[in-house]
């Protein structure tokens, strides 16, 4: 059966090119292999975005719907052999400076150029704080189990005091020309040698600490400030706390993903904050000063005579803080009347005459 093309990416079939471009990136990071993805998957995933980005070949896969790969083998496709298509995935992350980092893992590292090898393993963890926490910010400490540079060598890889020597798998070249196959392409290409990691050479004794990779894993205590204002969802990007690059080559970025609790009192609205509060129904008519809940204590509330129920009061700046830029949101308070239901005669014969005034 033919596979469905935009099932795989997730977009409908209408989806614009940068929707399925958007689509394509996501999906190509959380099923790269060397993230822990699954490799099938991310072959497909390109597949998918190999033909869907192009507007001739989607034209034709959706006028041949589930045809598309028969149709394909005999001639009813063109363009699908070559090197030259292999532009698009270039393409797709082009503006992100991430196509040698997502692909490095398939096709064995970087350009084959001799620079040391990629960046570490991005880190992502999460945390659950409270509203009062985000209004206020909050500093939280992760514990990591992460690869971090080997002391003993200094993330070299080789024994303190050892000499090197050329590589014998690339002579010293730091590339090799490995063959690679994917989705409807099979190439040759350059990549770094995976022996020496693009150096050109190795040590004669590779350090017993790390086994010559230059890092070791070891658990690591991080104290991260999550910011006042931060909203349910949002992602805290610390560059260089992920994991040790090898030989020297950048770290990983820690990636923390905050989660608000539910409260049940508020309700946030981008930063501003909603809350009801219930009045009686002689402060409905007479008009008061009340107090109101707030993140941070009581605010005081005047309640103008003749309100109606559903009524919104507003309480400037007692919301939530603005993350990037000062001031804070408002607080809407939306005012509930209170009708009595056991109501004395004397209290009835009091409404009723109101009500021939009213």
């Amino acid at each position: 059966m033919a596979k469905d093309y935009y099932k795989i990416l997730g977009v409908a079939k209408n989806a614009s090119v940068d929707e399925i471009k958007k689509a394509y990136r996501k999906l190509a990071q959380q099923h790269h292999p060397d993230r822990g993805g699954n490799a099938e998957k991310f072959k497909e995933v390109n597949e998918a975005y190999q033909v869907l980005s192009d507007p001739q070949k989607r034209q034709q896969y959706d006028q041949f719907g589930q045809t598309f790969e028969q149709s394909q083998r005999q001639g009813g496709f063109s363009g699908f052999s070559g090197f030259r298509d292999f532009s698009s995935f270039t393409e797709a992350f082009g503006d992100m400076g991430g196509f040698e980092d997502i692909f490095s893992g398939i096709f064995g590292g970087g350009s084959g150029q001799g620079a040391p090898t990629r960046r570490g393993r991005d880190v992502s963890v999460d945390v659950e704080i409270s509203l009062k926490e985000a209004a206020l910010g909050v500093s939280k400490t992760f514990n990591l189990y992460k690869a971090v540079v080997c002391k003993k060598c200094g993330g070299r890889g080789g024994e303190p005091g050892t000499k090197t020597k050329k590589c014998t798998r690339c002579g010293g070249a730091g590339k090799i020309q490995q063959g690679q196959r994917m989705g409807f392409f099979s190439f040759a290409q350059v990549v770094r040698c995976p022996e020496c990691a693009g150096r050109g050479e190795i040590f004669e004794k590779k350090c017993a600490n790390c086994g010559g990779d230059g890092r070791v894993k070891e658990n690591v205590s991080l104290r991260v400030k999550i910011p006042a204002g931060i909203a349910d969802g949002q992602i805290i990007d610390i560059a260089g706390q992920g994991e040790a690059g090898a030989f020297g080559a950048p770290s990983g970025n820690l990636y923390v993903g905050v989660h608000v609790r539910p409260q049940p009192i508020f309700k946030r609205v981008g930063d501003d904050l909603y809350i009801q509060k219930e009045i009686s129904f002689a402060q409905a008519v007479l008009g008061d000063k009340i107090k109101v809940e707030t993140l941070l204590g009581e605010g005081n509330l005047k309640i103008p005579a003749g309100i109606a129920g559903g009524t919104k009061l507003c309480l400037k700046n007692k919301g939530m803080p603005h993350l990037q830029r000062s001031g804070k949101g408002d607080m809407i308070i939306e005012i509930r009347v209170r009708t009595p239901k056991n109501v004395s005669g004397k209290a009835k014969n009091a409404l009723r005459e109101i009500a021939d005034e009213l």
